[in-house]
């Protein structure tokens, strides 16, 4: 049986947020990713899941420009991103957010969440103060802005690493698995405060496992399996009958616990 592939671009948006064209990424001998094909659209929700070691950070990775890619192409409104080196233009259009957090541990949350905006976009620190206190009250920790990530909690570290991200009004928001680092009773926040942020009509891709949170938020599910896309699906074609046999063991597998 065929996997499903989602509408072609032309339906959905003449221009797309980002396409990706016969990706390939190497590591050494190691195959990570397999001539993918990708069209994101603004204001697109897509969850990107599948088994460990299918791919799905390395993709996002290489959205973000963290990872060379050696073969195919992506591209950003049009514009073509290279594939050799790390790409700042890429890093500026999207926010990333990552498994464990990476904020700076000497900074206060509110310097961690200004350091770009006065340095990259070199805003006075009035105006970035300005920015980071709006997006860290959106994510509800404002109370802990002169706190260092040390006096924090996880939940709390990964929303004012959210903040962070926002603060620089990326085009789209990456998530690398937001919630694989925390303690079950601090998934929850974190989640509330992504399901808020998709509402707001913001593009986001998120790697995760979190499948309640898939079917709640994502409008788009994208299934990988050792380097490939194997389905493409609306989130209610995929779980209401995913097509591809590995993606229906994958749901079975995780839906049962």
């Amino acid at each position: 049986m065929l996997a499903r592939h989602a509408p072609a671009t032309s339906t959905l948006q003449p221009s797309p947020l980002v396409r990706i064209d016969g990706l390939n990424k190497w590591f050494g001998a190691l195959h990570v990713l397999k001539d993918i094909d990708l069209t994101l659209r603004a204001g697109a929700r897509v969850v990107v899941c599948g088994p460990s070691g299918s791919g799905k950070s390395t993709l996002i990775r290489c959205i973000n420009g963290l990872e060379r890619f050696q073969k195919g192409m992506i591209e950003f409104e049009g514009r073509s991103l290279g594939k050799s080196d790390r790409d700042a233009a890429a890093r500026r259009l999207t926010g990333m957010v990552f498994q464990s957090f990476n904020l700076f541990p000497h900074l206060t949350v509110l310097a961690n969440c200004t350091l770009a905006l006065r340095r990259v976009l070199l805003k006075s620190a009035r105006e970035a103060e300005e920015i980071a206190m709006r997006h860290l009250t959106a994510v509800h920790i404002a109370e802990k802005a002169r706190a260092y990530p040390a006096q924090l909690s996880g939940g709390q570290q990964q929303r004012a690493a959210i903040a962070r991200a926002l603060c620089l009004d990326p085009r789209i928001m990456l998530f690398d698995e937001p919630t694989s680092a925390l303690d079950p009773e601090m998934i929850k926040e974190v989640l509330d405060v992504m399901i808020a942020l998709a509402k707001t009509g913001v593009t986001m891709v998120c790697v995760t496992h979190e499948m309640g949170f898939a079917r709640e938020v994502a409008d788009e599910i994208v299934f990988m399996d050792q380097g490939s896309i194997v389905e493409h699906a609306s989130s209610s074609d995929f779980f209401s009958g995913a097509a591809h046999p590995r993606a229906r063991l994958f749901l079975d597998t995780i839906l049962s616990h």
